[in-house]
């Protein structure tokens, strides 16, 4: 199994075989929570107007997401996982929530077009991520770290990049290295210091939490529609 790592945009487009597409703050530390609360699954787009179409054919959708992470005029949640867990399960259960993002969205759409399967990352799925990924022995495996609107690197999602690869037996992996950048650093601080709304000091809390959940989560492609849902990592849908 050859592990690659990879960062930003180009390492999305020049992803393959199972990518792992890395959004720590905060799309893919909300993804997973909003299954935990009862969705029964997310449809990845790349413009707001995607999304708004899609609410018009059914306004039960639940928009979510953000323009560089300020949220989006008329839609119904912010990316932050704080907000989602406000809202509690009863907002959520059985619904379909319509994700778009800067980072993670956009670097699974583009993952999408080379690799052969496109796993959603973040600290709080890794360890039953890699559990499936061991089990299926793929010959290549791509991480991708998505950073800030995929131009710059950042620190939660290159650890986060490097905690996979240590799962996947590739690589050493010390956490409190890792929180003592992240936390210190700009894209952490300006969720601590910021009086900006958009960006709620306990999201930080929320997304460097490890192996909250038991599932994995898939993007696909349903029609017309990229679709992220849910599975054992075990295989077992």
């Amino acid at each position: 199994m050859q592990i690659s790592c990879g960062s930003l945009l180009e390492g999305a487009r020049s992803a393959g075989g199972t990518a792992v597409i890395i959004d720590v703050f905060r799309a893919f530390t909300c993804t997973p929570l909003l299954f935990a609360l009862g969705i029964e699954k997310s449809i990845l787009v790349a413009t707001p107007d995607e999304a708004f179409n899609l609410k018009g054919k059914d306004p039960d959708l639940i928009l979510l997401g953000e323009i560089s992470g300020i949220p989006i005029k008329g839609f119904d949640l912010g990316n932050s996982p704080s907000e989602i867990l406000g809202k509690g399960p009863g907002f959520f259960e059985g619904r379909t929530v319509i994700q778009r993002t800067s980072s993670g969205v956009q670097g699974t759409l583009a993952a999408l077009d080379g690799a052969d399967e496109v796993l959603l990352g973040s600290y709080a799925v890794a360890r039953a991520t890699a559990e499936y990924i061991l089990s299926k022995r793929p010959e290549r495996v791509s991480l991708v770290a998505m950073g800030w609107n995929m131009v710059e690197k950042s620190p939660e999602d290159e650890w986060c990049v490097r905690y996979f690869s240590h799962l996947l037996g590739g690589a050493p992996y010390d956490h409190l290295a890792a929180l003592r950048e992240i936390v210190f650093h700009r894209t952490t601080q300006k969720f601590l210091r910021m009086k900006e709304t958009a960006f709620p000091p306990e999201d930080p809390l929320l997304c460097l939490q490890r192996d909250m959940y038991d599932f994995v989560l898939r993007a696909r492609r349903e029609g017309d529609l990229v679709v992220a849902d849910k599975f054992k990592a075990s295989g077992q849908e």
